[in-house]
């Protein structure tokens, strides 16, 4: 859900976004929701168009917008002087995982191998989705070897070379540290 920073006539708001439909919102600005529907097939958001808001039926015209600037509004026969401060994300809460006080034998294994030659590493923190290979398998440079989630991108990480798995350190559902060793390709 975008928030925006807006200053209508320079009057400061906080609009709140919420898509409920294909061409339909929830607006929630100064403690109140409005449901807004953009009501024209074919919108060129830069020109004019219609939406409608609670029903009633207002016609907007725009200019084309520049972001770092004043620009102007008309709604109906009004003109307001409107300006984007900021857009965020609101912040959603999401479960963790307790990491343990100790770190278990497999992590300390993980961290103490030497990265050789053929040795991948994890480019970010993240959560391994899926293994695709297992020790001892045969890949190609390029090949997919897992994959790695990382701030709700999948990201796949291939065999920096050709030859054989020598050694495999993550698993399905295993976390890993950006840097933290995935596997080794002799």
């Amino acid at each position: 859900m975008p928030i925006y920073e807006i200053f209508i006539d320079g009057k400061p708001r906080k609009i709140e976004l919420t898509k409920t439909g294909e061409k339909s919102f929830t607006v929630k600005t100064d403690g109140k929701s409005l449901s807004v529907e953009l009501t024209a097939d074919k919108l060129n958001l830069e020109k004019a168009f219609p939406i409608k808001i609670n029903e009633k039926t207002y016609h907007i015209e725009l200019p084309k917008i520049d972001w770092a600037k004043l620009f102007p509004v008309k709604v109906e026969e009004t003109t307001f002087k409107a300006e984007v401060k900021t857009f965020t994300k609101k912040p959603v809460l999401t479960a963790f995982e307790p990491t343990p006080l100790a770190p278990t034998r497999k992590a300390m294994a993980a961290k103490q191998v030497q990265v050789v030659e053929g040795t991948t590493t994890a480019p970010m923190t993240g959560k391994i989705l899926s293994v695709k290979v297992k020790k001892g398998d045969r890949v190609e440079l390029g090949q997919v070897v897992c994959v790695l989630e990382a701030m709700k991108m999948e990201n796949e990480i291939t065999a920096p070379k050709a030859g054989t798995i020598r050694e495999m350190y993550v698993s399905e559902g295993s976390s890993v540290s950006e840097g933290e060793p995935l596997f080794i390709v002799d």
